[in-house]
């Protein structure tokens, strides 16, 4: 889905071969975005140091802003302060932002019974100019399966690799 890792520079949109991944991270200050440089070089535990760090240095208001600028594109969490669901808001001049809320035990409908299973909302707020509809649902679905199969969608079937610095 490379729009959803996209953005509008005057006429032009640009498409980035990195992931500079925003996160949202509640600081003395409210709410700060620092990035996690080339996400998709980093593994499980790599990503998650990185976060750690992060957050540490917002929350500590050592945080930079060379460390909060340059995102393309920001996934944000507001399930850790039990929001259900929200409606993110875009952080220029990014294309898009994944809101991830709480997960919570809900009753569903499983192979025709209903039984109580983790429920977690997802929401995409999206710039319309860059991204259609179709390509956001479908970029939707795709993060729906990754969650509901990590290890094969996202460990390439190797949690000791993904789990390696």
């Amino acid at each position: 889905f490379p729009s959803v890792n996209s953005m509008i520079d005057g006429k032009e949109m640009l498409s980035f071969d990195f992931c500079d991944i925003s996160i949202a991270v509640s600081g003395p200050k409210g709410l700060m975005v620092p990035v996690i440089r080339n996400a998709e070089n980093l593994t499980f535990r790599g990503i998650e140091a990185e976060v750690k760090r992060l957050a540490i240095r917002a929350r500590e208001g050592q945080i930079t802003v060379d460390e909060m600028t340059g995102g393309t594109f920001t996934i944000s969490n507001g399930g850790v302060f039990g929001s259900m669901l929200s409606t993110p808001i875009i952080n220029p001049p990014q294309s898009g932002i994944l809101g991830m809320h709480n997960i919570v035990e809900r009753p569903v409908v499983k192979e025709g019974a209903i039984v109580i299973a983790p429920i977690m909302y997802v929401a995409l707020s999206y710039d319309h100019r860059i991204i259609d509809g179709k390509e956001s649902v479908g970029f939707l679905v795709a993060v729906k399966e990754a969650l509901e199969n990590p290890v094969e969608l996202l460990m390439e079937g190797s949690p000791e690799k993904a789990l390696e610095l």
